[in-house]
């Protein structure tokens, strides 16, 4: 899986996963600006997931020019089954640290992220 693909799944995912949180479904537009692709890229990437059965795309009841797109029912167990082990060893480790030593790992792939934006922005 390109990792377009799969920034663009967790994208959909996290616009899916907490409707009453009030958000919106994830749109191609939105995909687009997030992942700074352009509306060709957004389309193959939504088409390769489509065809993998990852995502499904849903037309807008009030509105059928928007196209809403949503984490296929069934990819979600195929994630969980695929991740669960990765979930079990990343909770192995976590337990081996006490959590003032969680806190200074947080603190530095917080203070990490914020270089790498800057960076990418241009401005470091």
């Amino acid at each position: 899986m390109h990792l377009t693909d799969m920034q663009a799944l967790i994208a959909i995912l996290d616009a899916d996963s907490d409707p009453d949180a009030g958000g919106e479904p994830m749109t191609p537009g939105r995909l687009r600006g997030q992942l700074n692709l352009t509306s060709g890229a957004v389309t193959a990437c939504l088409d390769r997931l489509e065809r993998a059965g990852h995502i499904r795309r849903v037309r807008d009841a009030g509105d059928r020019r928007v196209v809403h797109l949503h984490y296929a029912d069934a990819a979600r167990g195929l994630a969980r089954d695929y991740f669960r082990p990765l979930a079990r060893s990343t909770d192995a480790a976590r337990g081996r640290f006490s959590s003032e030593e969680l806190e200074v790992v947080v603190r530095f792939l917080a203070e990490m992220n914020a270089e790498l934006v800057q960076l990418r922005r241009g401005s470091a």
